[in-house]
């Protein structure tokens, strides 16, 4: 018999590296995934843009920096030791304006201060001697950022935690969560499972599930919607490595980019427009049930009083081309709406409080023998075998 048995909720990227941590640091410790789709990475690990984040932008000292920086050096070993897609095409983080430079240098220090490697400022003139389509007047280089394809690397850690001796049942949406004398019990409908310990990473879905485990209601989930276009083959050639602007600090998107992809495609956004519903990849897609948990929350109304201009600004580009192009071409001049064609879309699980604020750092908490990680946007993909790690100590401290 197995010394003890942990159910983890959710087969993303982080819960099936959080399975894997637990399955290889504790031997004999049984390990069960309770995954409500019939394949692993279906959702946010699945809609990825494939950015293995150097930790650039991440407040000094936070969760996101500390185990960002941490989760690169393990990510990269393991697609290496795997033989992963793992390229480091390099990333500048463009100035197109005078008035951006203050926050460049504001970001230098930040990225200097979480030790990313190698980062340097550059000028105009070594900006076309790296990018030569691409525009700007200075830029941070990160020549170590790099790409990978994390929905096969999700699929690796499933099949570690299955060669580990541990079960991922897949098709095992969770309708309750039930404290019982010594463990918990996790049911999807009449099929119930007792576990000793339970760990909840259910990404879109995290406020979700924690309410089943009587975990505090917030933060709750909003989800925006990134949206994609596609260089088209022929232009693909337009960008060499990863071309970022410099972000807004008042929000946690990183704005329009060129991303190249490990299958030679190049992707251009992603925007932010608020989805009308949790899973909602599709603009038709709405879910009353969603909708009506978004207006009865006070916070998604403060959260539109503040930012009701950009959310206007965002919506314009995700109904027109040319106005979803227009901030591109700051980056790349010359490229337009014949250059790109519509391309896929990802959903971001983005914490919220009550007062408005969008919650910015991963988010864990403890409710006796239930670890239910609340809020754990990018760069949870890059992070993911670091947040395991965190997650793992987390829950075994008092073993």
């Amino acid at each position: 018999m197995a010394d003890e048995t942990v159910g983890v909720v959710g087969a993303g990227i982080v819960g099936l590296a959080t399975a894997r941590e637990i399955a290889l640091r504790r031997p004999g410790t049984q390990v069960v995934v309770f995954e409500k789709e019939q394949e692993v990475s279906r959702h946010q690990t699945g809609h990825n843009s494939g950015v293995v984040h150097a930790g650039i932008y991440y407040t000094p000292g936070s969760l996101k920096a500390d185990l960002c920086v941490r989760g690169v050096s393990l990510l990269r070993e393991y697609c290496r030791d795997r033989q992963l897609p793992y390229d480091e095409i390099g990333k500048l983080v463009v100035a197109v304006r005078e008035d951006e430079l203050g926050r460049m240098e504001n970001l230098y220090q930040r990225a200097r201060n979480n030790h990313v490697p190698e980062l340097r400022r550059i000028s105009r003139a070594e900006i076309k001697e790296l990018e030569p389509h691409v525009g700007g007047i200075a830029a941070l280089h990160s020549p170590r950022t790099a790409i990978t394809d994390y929905p096969a690397i999700a699929r690796a850690f499933a099949q570690d935690v299955v060669d580990a001796g541990g079960e991922v049942r897949l098709g095992f949406p969770v309708t309750s969560i039930t404290t019982v004398p010594g463990g918990v019990e996790v049911a999807c409908g009449a099929d119930r499972v007792r576990v000793d310990r339970l760990i909840l990473c259910a990404g879109l879905q995290s406020d979700t599930v924690a309410r089943l485990a009587q975990d505090g209601p917030e933060p709750r989930i909003i989800p925006f919607r990134g949206e994609y276009m596609l260089l088209r083959p022929d232009r693909a050639h337009l960008v060499r490595g990863l071309v970022y602007p410099v972000p807004d600090p008042r929000y946690p998107f990183l704005g329009v980019h060129f991303t190249p992809r490990v299958d030679g495609s190049v992707e251009v956004g992603p925007n932010a427009v608020l989805a009308l519903a949790k899973e909602g990849y599709r603009r038709s897609r709405v879910s009353p049930r969603d909708l009506l948990a978004l207006a009865a929350y006070p916070g998604a109304w403060r959260m539109a009083a503040q930012h009701w201009r950009t959310g206007i600004k965002e919506y314009r580009g995700s109904f027109s081309r040319a106005a979803f192009m227009k901030d591109a071409e700051l980056y790349v001049p010359g490229v337009g709406v014949r250059d790109v064609v519509r391309g896929g879309a990802g959903v971001r699980a983005q914490a919220l409080d009550r007062d408005g604020t969008l919650v910015d750092d991963f988010r864990v908490h403890r409710v006796g023998r239930i670890t239910a990680v609340r809020n754990a946007p990018s760069p949870a993909a890059t992070a993911s075998m670091a947040i395991a790690e965190h997650i793992t100590s987390a829950v075994f401290d008092d073993a």
